[in-house]
Order: structure tokens, then sequence, then C-alpha cells
């Protein structure tokens, strides 16, 4: 896979980390198995676990027709165990969590084991790009609703706040994306049991009404569910669209497995997550079952009336913290998106020394809190941002089920009947939740498609410009060993001092060194060829920092290896180097990048607006100078121009 040149010039980060040893460092470390559980009942579940809220209601609502009966209760509650059994548990819990790509989950992983094993299809980047950008749709819409259902439900407490839901909530979602920086795992401790408390009060609240009619346990009698889809017809399309209001939330659940580890993630849901919410509906179904006119608002209503003011404080704490879930997933997608080649390289902060997927990306951040904030001065209120929430998660869940089946089919080498017997089941109910969601496209769904389009158009742009760069640098390149060789023979002149050129390809020239002894004619008298690479511990010792391969002539090939929670130092890492015998000294050291520009035309390549947008894209990716602590007074760019 070409790597993204016009990103960082000259320039590439590669993870060097078995999978094996990434799965240790995820679900093995110092700050404890238990303590990452109760971080992702805070982080991973906050937005599945608000879903009690309005999931039934809303289902009971359109089903409720002349008149509530109890098959119609109980075959709602049934739809909502078996999509969460089926959904979550299954596919995700049991299956998807385990194809992890060093410790990362989300789409674009599944795209990276699929093209492990099919190689770089168009067709399974088309998948990925699309797959990524219905999540990011879906993460800027949930913090969104979730802070505005939030504050609306104060007025419960005070009708006076009405006026001022906006700005309560315009302050709730600045104060939430400055904590990012602080790092996933500071967020966590603090929503972490604060979630916990959330769910023992759900299941306490379910199994104090489940005695009101323990009939509601034939809900758990999948036939239940088949036959309510059956009596109801094409009504029943429209019901499954607030049905799935229960799972939206569980593509952060794979998507965050990089913050917290495979097992905590699972240990959570089966533990916590699963039985409080399925407790819960059926609480909530047997309450209705004995008083059908609490259908207004049945989660609050089953609380005694001492309760109702710290459910409801508790309940808008909650749904806050559900943003959460996607926003940290939204960091490891834009992760992944780099590594392969589908956006510009961005700045990434890595925030913890035990886990390598906690991470902070300021644009990233910064782009998701002004799409947010337009949606919530848009829209308004929380019904209205209703309609077009689900249509993403679906159309994510759809493509995750069709790279899966790639991977467990190439990768894993199931047998293709028995993937098929497993994962066609899930496509085709999918499908059906999808075009459910999809009769609300033209009453606010048209906003996580509207999203998804455009970023699906930066990521195919930043493919074909990149390829098409990479490929004419390509054509233009030499070989290092062959061009040492050829310059012992032809003797350029020398100068004095050491010329240290970046590369991501250490067995290739680099462009600088080319175009140095074009423009110059001139050769240094010692020339060291480096690449960097970031491994996936925390920090690398100084003796397995560098690695040093002497070439003919004047040429050394040197590997530096940071750990991420380094500062990728360069100047400082070649001052070790000194031990292991080579000859460095900053003040007669120069730096050679190469500075690629592009050119917009016509006639080759892309059309013109692609490549314009190729380049503003170019020009926005993060400086390779500033990233490695080069010496600005010792640092020289050579200009390099392709046409897009």
């Amino acid at each position: 896979m070409a790597p993204p040149r016009a990103a960082l010039p000259e320039v590439t980060l590669a993870v060097l980390a078995a999978s094996s040893q990434a799965e240790a460092g995820h679900e093995k470390t110092s700050t404890g198995f238990w303590p990452l559980v109760i971080g992702s009942i805070g982080v991973v579940y906050g937005d599945i676990g608000t879903s009690p809220l309005y999931a039934l209601r809303e289902a009971l609502m359109h089903a409720a027709g002349d008149g509530l009966s109890e098959s119609e209760i109980i075959g709602v509650v049934s739809l909502l165990l078996w999509t969460l059994t089926l959904i979550v548990t299954l596919k995700y819990v049991v299956l998807i969590l385990r194809a992890d790509n060093n410790g990362e989950g989300g789409t674009l992983s599944l795209l990276a084991l699929a093209q492990k094993a099919l190689g770089r299809r168009t067709f399974l980047l088309v998948i990925g790009v699309v797959g990524a950008s219905l999540f990011y749709g879906d993460a800027v819409i949930t913090p969104a609703i979730s802070v505005l259902s939030a504050v609306e439900g104060l007025k419960l407490v005070t009708p006076g706040l009405d006026a001022w839901v906006l700005p309560i909530t315009t302050v709730i979602l600045v104060s939430l994306f400055l904590v990012q920086s602080r790092g996933t795992g500071h967020i966590a401790r603090f929503f972490g049991p604060i979630t916990l408390v959330w769910f023992l009060v759900m299941a306490v609240l379910g199994i104090s009404h489940i005695g009101d009619r323990p009939d509601i346990l034939y809900a758990f009698n999948p036939w239940s569910a088949i036959g309510f889809i059956y009596r109801h017809g094409f009504m029943a399309l429209i019901i499954l669209g607030s049905v799935f209001l229960a799972v939206t939330g569980a593509e952060a659940l794979y998507a965050d497995m990089g913050h917290f580890g495979r097992l905590p993630i699972r240990f959570a849901w089966s533990l916590v997550v699963f039985p409080a919410l399925a407790l819960n509906y059926l609480g909530q179904g047997a309450f209705l079952l004995s008083r059908p006119s609490a259908l207004e608002n049945p989660f609050f209503l089953m609380a005694p009336t001492w309760a109702l003011l710290p459910l409801v404080i508790l309940a808008t704490v909650a749904t806050i913290i559900a943003s959460q879930a996607v926003i940290t997933g939204a960091f490891s997608v834009t992760q992944q998106a780099i590594q392969l080649g589908l956006i510009p390289r961005l700045e990434i902060r890595h925030t913890s020394e035990e886990q390598f997927g906690q991470i902070f990306i300021p644009r990233a951040n910064l782009v998701l809190f002004v799409g947010v904030m337009v949606l919530v001065w848009t829209f308004e209120s929380s019904g209205r941002l209703a309609n077009a929430y689900g249509i993403a998660v679906t159309g994510d869940m759809v493509v995750t089920s069709t790279l899966a089946f790639l991977v467990f089919w190439r990768v894993w080498k199931w047998p293709v009947a028995l993937v098929a017997a497993i994962i066609t089941p899930l496509i085709a109910l999918e499908l059906v939740f999808l075009a459910s969601n999809l009769l609300k496209v033209l009453d606010g769904g048209f906003v996580p498609l509207g999203i998804a389009a455009l970023l699906s158009l930066l990521m195919w742009t930043w493919i074909q410009g990149t390829a098409i760069v990479y490929g004419k640098s390509k054509r233009e390149s030499i070989e290092l060993d062959a061009l040492a060789a050829m310059l012992c023979k032809s003797k350029p002149l020398r100068a004095k001092g050491t010329a240290v050129f970046l590369t991501s390809d250490a067995t290739i020239a680099p462009s600088s060194l080319l175009h140095n002894l074009k423009h110059n004619g001139v050769l240094h008298e010692q020339n060291v060829i480096l690449t960097i690479s970031v491994a996936d511990v925390p920090r690398v010792p100084d003796d397995d920092r560098i690695m040093i391969e002497q070439l003919p002539d004047s040429f050394v090939r040197v590997l530096l290896t940071f750990g991420y929670m380094e500062e990728p130092n360069v100047p400082k890492a070649l001052a070790l180097a000194k031990k292991k015998g080579l000859k460095f000294e900053i003040m007669s050291t120069s730096f050679f990048l190469s500075r690629r520009s592009f050119r917009a035309s016509k006639h080759a390549g892309m059309p013109l607006w692609q490549d314009y947008l190729y380049i503003g894209m170019a020009k926005s990716a993060a400086d390779a100078s500033n990233f490695y602590s080069l010496p600005t007074n010792r640092v020289v760019e050579l200009g390099q121009q392709f046409t897009v």
C-alpha cells in the first residue's frame, strides 16, 4: 500500500508490533483489569445505556394505533431483547471483537485485515471509506441529540429552564470537548462509576416491576417478536426504526476496543450492561401491562415519587456521558484512517502509558465540535434531531458485517458455508433496520447521509491524489545501493559535515538526496539515510533505540525507534548513536527534507476541482520539521513539484 506521501514528507510512522504483543498491551496493563471494566462501562456503553429512556416508548407509540394490546407490549419488548441479543451480543461481543488489528477495532480495522488477505482492492477501499464516513456521521449527531435531550429533561424539574436549553447545551458541549485532551483514561475514571450506578438503578427499577405482570417473561420467546412483525405488516417496518434505537451506540463498542481492550468490554457487557438493559425493558413492559396509561413516560413513572428528582438528575448526567463513546471511537477511526492512507497525517497525542489506544487528536476533536454545534443550533431540539438518528449507525453496521464476512472467510479460513450461515442472517436483519430508518430521510435523515457523502469524497480524493503522487515518485526513484555504487565511481565534490535524509523507504534514494546532487552537485562527507518508526510500548530504552547499517562509500542507513509516549526528538536520538560508532555533531549536520508542492492540471490526473481539493488537504498535513524537533537553522527543504 502506498504511504500517504504528501502528509509528512518522506516520513512514515509504522507501528511495529505483532498482534500478540498488542493484545498483551491492551488487556494486561498496570492499571488493572477491573478499572478498565469500570472505565468501559462509562465510555463504551454510555450511548447504548441511555436507550431505555426512549426506545420502548417510541416503538409502542407507533404500535399503539387505536389502543395498546398486551400482545403488542410483549411483542415490542421481545423485539428489543432479541435485537440486543443478535446485534450486540452475538455479532459484536462474541464475533466482531475477535477481529482486532494490533489491538484496534472499528470498521477500518476490518478493512486492514481484509486487505491483508485480498490486497488493496478498490471495492474494499470503497466499503471501508463508506463505513468510516457513516461512523463520523453518527459521531456528530450523537453528542448533539444526547446533550440536548439531557438538558430538555431538566425541564421536568424546573420548567423555567426552557429558554436556557440551547445556552446550557452549548456550555456542556464546550466543556465536554475541552476535557478530551486529558485523555480517555482520565474521563473514564469520572464517567465509569456514574454510569455503573446508572445501570444498577435501571436494573433495580426493572426488577421492582417485573412482578407486576410476570407474563412479560414471554418476551424471551422469539416467536413473540416474529408474531408481532407478521401481524403488523408494513407498520412493523416503521416500528423497527424505533426498536433500533435500543442498539445505537453498539458500533462504538467495537471502535473503542483500542481504548480498553477486548476482555474488559466483554465482561462489562455480560456482567452489567446487558442484564441491566434486559431487566429494565422487562420491567417497563410489565409496568405498562398493569398500567397502560403510563405510556407517556414509562421509564420515569416506574420510579417512586420520592426518587423522581434524583432519577432525572442521574439520567441527565448519563445522557451527557453517552456522547463520549462516539467521540473516543472517532479518535480511533481517525488514527486508523491515517495509517491506511485515507486522510492526511494529523497530530496524534497518546494520553496513557498503559494503553496504546488511548489517544487524542486535536483536529478531529475540533471538527467534531464544530459539527455538533452546527446541528444543535440548527435543529434546536432533540425531537427534531431524532429522525436523523439511526441511518448512519445501520449503514455502518451493514458495512461491518460485510467486511466481517470477508475476514472470517479469507483471513480466519472458516468454511464459507459456516460464515454464510452466521453472517447472512445478521446482514439481512440489519438491512431491514436500514430500510426502516431510510423512511426518515426527508425528515432529517439527510444529515448523516450528507456528512458521510462529504467525508467519502474527501477520503477518495486523498486516495486518488496520493496514488498519483506515489506513482510519479516511484517512476523517478533510484535504488539506494545502485546510487551508492555509481557515486563511488563518479567521485562528486564533498561538503564537510553530515547530511541526514529522512525517508519512509530506506531502500530507495530519498528525493531530497537526488535533488541535492542535481542542483548543488555535492555530497557530504557522511550521509545518513534515516527512517523513523514508532513501537507499541510507551518508551524504548536507549540501547534499543538505534540500528545502524554501514553502506558503500559514505552512506549509513539508520533506523530510529521511539515509544508511543515519547517525543520523537531526532537530534537527541542521533546523539546517542555516537556510542555505536556514528559520527554526529549537531553543529556540522544538515537535515534534508523533501517539500512537495502540487500543481493542478485539467489535462492529467483528477478533475480540476478535485485537484484543488487534494492540494488543500495536503497543505493541512502536519509539518515534519516541528514533529521531529529538528533545529530550524539546520533544516534544508528541497522543493519537488507534482502535477495532480
